[in-house]
């Protein structure tokens, strides 16, 4: 049975970051990407950490790798402004990095606060030097993940996946 990826995207994200031997996450917690850490913790192979800053997932992104293993950052577009100067690190050292952002303060934003961030993250990453992908659709983030974990862990480069707010839905408060 073929998964139906406007549903089961976070499933097949999973798959393709576990293809890719993500075996560290580090995490904000945030609804968006609540089922995709739900199943990374789940894995008995993948370590987790939870943060208080996004900066300090790029940290321990970078310590993970300079530790062999590779490591996935999940955070809100919010939390691209927490950790813009922590960004250097990767960035300057050439230290491989995967990033997905669930986006907020675009479509039917209900919170004001998200909007600013909301569209200054994709300019914030590419000014760091971080190369950012969007995703719209189920079937769009797992290709774009896929993608960006091989152009991240083959390639040397920091990437970022943005994962649309359309495709999350309205958040409820």
């Amino acid at each position: 049975m073929t998964a139906d990826l406007t549903t089961d995207w976070p499933r097949a994200t999973y798959d393709a970051l576990r293809a890719a031997d993500v075996r560290h996450m580090a995490y904000v917690p945030d609804a968006g990407h609540s089922t995709l850490i739900r199943l990374l913790e789940a894995d008995g192979a993948v370590v987790s950490n939870v943060l208080t800053s996004e900066e300090e997932g790029i940290a321990i992104a970078c310590g993970s790798w300079l530790g062999g293993t590779r490591s996935v950052v999940l955070m809100q577009s919010s939390g691209v402004g927490n950790c813009i100067n922590m960004l250097s690190l990767p960035v300057q050292a050439r230290i491989p990095l995967l990033i997905l952002v669930t986006m907020r303060g675009e479509w039917d934003e209900f919170n004001p606060w998200q909007v600013p961030m909301g569209r200054a993250t994709e300019a914030a990453l590419t000014a760091i030097g971080v190369t950012v992908h969007r995703a719209e659709t189920g079937e769009d983030v797992v290709a774009t993940v896929e993608q960006a974990a091989r152009m991240a862990f083959e390639s040397d480069q920091q990437v970022a996946v943005l994962i649309g707010q359309r495709l999350l839905g309205k958040k409820k408060w």
